[in-house]
């Protein structure tokens, strides 16, 4: 953990122990406890939404058209043009 051996953990728990005294000694490393778990849950949660943005960005979405989705002919859709204006192509002719 960090490099830290026994010896080098004695030490650091006596120190705490010395500074803060055994009645606010649990209370602190509860604290610690939970600051570290909401650090890890955040790091995590940006590991999460960094892979979804790449998976976004390898996987264009596809989406089909009107005449894939119907099996229809391209030439059978009809244009945008006459589609907005109302006419078809038979009443252009007349």
């Amino acid at each position: 953990m960090f490099g830290a051996h026994l010896p080098e953990l004695l030490i650091v728990l006596v120190l705490a122990l010395v500074v803060f005294g055994p009645k606010r000694l649990p209370e602190i490393g509860g604290a610690l406890g939970k600051s570290i778990r909401e650090f890890r849950s955040g790091t995590n949660d940006l590991k999460e939404r960094a892979n979804v943005d790449n998976e976004i960005r390898e996987e264009p979405a596809q989406i089909p058209t009107r005449a894939v989705e119907q099996d229809v002919p391209v030439s059978a859709v009809p244009n945008d043009e006459h589609a907005a204006a109302g006419t078809t192509r038979d009443h252009e002719r007349s």
